[in-house]
C-alpha cells in the first residue's frame, strides 16, 4: 500500500528544491553547517529573502537551525540526516584534500570519534586535534567507541598547531573551534558537546550525528580522491 504521508513529505521536499536558490543552499549545506550571515554573504540575499528560503526548507523537513554552544548570539543552519551526498556537485576544496583533520576544543570526544569513523569509512588519511587539548580522551568517548567496534588511543590528543599542515581538509566539529580558530575551517559540523551532559545517550547522539556526516562526506571524497599507494 502506498504511504500517502510519506509521498506528501517527499513531494514537499522536491517542491522546495525546485527553486534554484534553495537548491544551491542545500548544495552549500551538504557537507557542512553555515550561519545565516554566511549564507547571506554567499548568496547575496537580503535578510528577508534569506528568511523566506530558510522557512520553506525547514517546513519541508530539509534543514534545522541550532544555537551556537560558544557564542549564543550565533546560530547555524544544518541539513537534517538522510540527505543523499550525490544530490550536490563535488565542492572544489574537499576534492583536493590530502588528509582530513577533525578539530574540536579538547580533542577528547567528538574529533576522536569522527576520526575513528572516518578511518573505518575511507582510505583517505585522517587525524584529530584540539584548540585546548585535554590530557586524555574522555572515558565515555572510549566506551562509545568500544560499543561500535572502534579503537581510540586514550592518550592520543594533540594541539592544532602541532597537527594541521598544508593540504589538510580541516573540519571543525564544534562551534568553539570553528569560531575561535584564526583561519576559519572550510567545513563546520555543529555537533553538540556530549561532555557537559556526561551520559551515554549524549555520546551516542554525538556518535550518530558524526556517523551520518562522515558517510556523507566520504561518499563525495571517495569518488574524487585516488587511494593511497599500496591500497587496492
Amino acid at each position: 500500500m502506498i504511504e500517502i504521508p510519506d509521498l506528501q513529505r517527499r513531494a514537499a521536499q522536491h517542491a522546495a528544491l525546485g527553486d534554484a536558490v534553495r537548491l544551491a543552499m542545500v548544495d552549500e549545506l551538504l557537507l557542512g553547517d553555515r550561519s545565516p550571515g554566511e549564507l547571506t554573504e554567499a548568496f547575496g540575499l537580503s535578510s528577508n529573502l534569506l528568511a523566506h528560503h530558510l522557512k520553506v526548507l525547514q517546513e519541508a523537513g530539509l534543514i534545522t537551525r541550532t544555537r551556537s554552544e560558544a557564542d549564543r548570539r550565533r546560530s547555524y543552519v544544518r541539513l537534517l540526516p538522510g540527505m543523499p551526498a550525490r544530490l550536490a556537485p563535488v565542492p572544489a576544496g574537499p576534492a583536493t584534500a590530502e588528509r582530513v583533520v577533525f578539530v574540536c576544543t579538547r580533542n577528547s570526544a567528538r574529533s576522536q570519534l569522527a576520526t575513528a569513523l572516518w578511518q573505518r569509512r575511507s582510505h583517505l588519511p585522517a587525524t584529530s586535534a584540539g584548540t585546548r587539548p585535554a590530557a586524555r580522551v574522555h572515558p565515555r568517548a572510549l566506551a562509545t567507541a568500544r560499543r561500535h567496534h572502534l579503537v581510540l588511543d586514550p592518550r592520543a590528543t594533540s594541539h592544532v598547531d602541532d597537527t594541521i599542515r598544508e593540504g589538510d581538509l580541516v573540519i571543525a566539529v564544534c562551534d568553539s573551534a570553528y569560531e575561535q580558530l584564526p583561519a576559519r575551517p572550510p567545513l563546520h559540523w555543529s555537533v553538540p558537546d556530549p561532555v557537559p551532559a556526561g551520559t551515554d545517550d549524549a555520546f551516542e547522539h554525538a556518535y550518530t550525528d558524526l556517523s551520518d556526516r562522515v558517510d556523507r562526506l566520504a561518499t563525495v571524497l571517495t569518488d574524487v580522491v585516488s587511494p593511497r599507494k599500496g591500497t587496492s
